[in-house]
């Protein structure tokens, strides 16, 4: 088991195949996937995200989603991470952040978002970051602000429009 980063009371692994109950449960609250319009949908699907991330992204193995675990209770509560995207024309790597309600307004989600800039930066001599923000999901727009990034511009894909918020380092 490949521990990715570790925060005061966090743990961002690589996923293990064992994870798959917990993703798809994770997955299967309408709440939690509201603004993540790729989200899997069936238990297939979690099955795929989990495999693909499994040794890091296949293109880019230094990255990835990684399952979220409480360091007090050893729960899975989540998945975070940094993930490629070409944007307009541009490479970008996104501070992606997800956990589970029952750890929502905690600070968590802020504290895995800085563990993931500071990891990005530091470790990964990476010069910028962004967020890729629904414009109704305030709760990640005041993570990414609270991180010390900025609104950039509006951009959209095939799910549809979204916010840009970047930081450079």
């Amino acid at each position: 088991m490949t521990i990715i980063l570790e925060t005061k009371r966090l743990l961002l692994r690589r996923f293990v195949l064992p994870d798959l109950d917990d993703l798809f449960q994770f997955y299967s609250d309408p709440d939690v996937i509201k603004y993540i319009p790729d989200a899997p949908r069936s238990y297939g699907e979690a099955k795929e995200e989990l495999e693909w991330f499994l040794n890091g992204h296949p293109t880019f193995p230094e990255l990835g989603l990684w399952a979220t675990i409480d360091k007090e209770t050893g729960q899975f509560i989540g998945r975070c991470g940094l993930l490629p995207w070409t944007i307009d024309g541009q490479h970008e790597v996104e501070v992606a952040f997800a956990l589970s309600k029952a750890y929502w307004g905690q600070g968590l989600a802020t504290e895995a978002a800085q563990a993931l800039v500071h990891y990005g930066f530091e470790h990964l001599g990476l010069s910028r970051l962004i967020c890729l923000i629904d414009h109704d999901n305030e709760g990640s727009i005041k993570v990414a602000s609270k991180v010390g990034m900025k609104f950039e511009k509006e951009s959209k894909d095939e799910y549809g429009p979204f916010l840009v918020y970047a930081i450079n380092k």
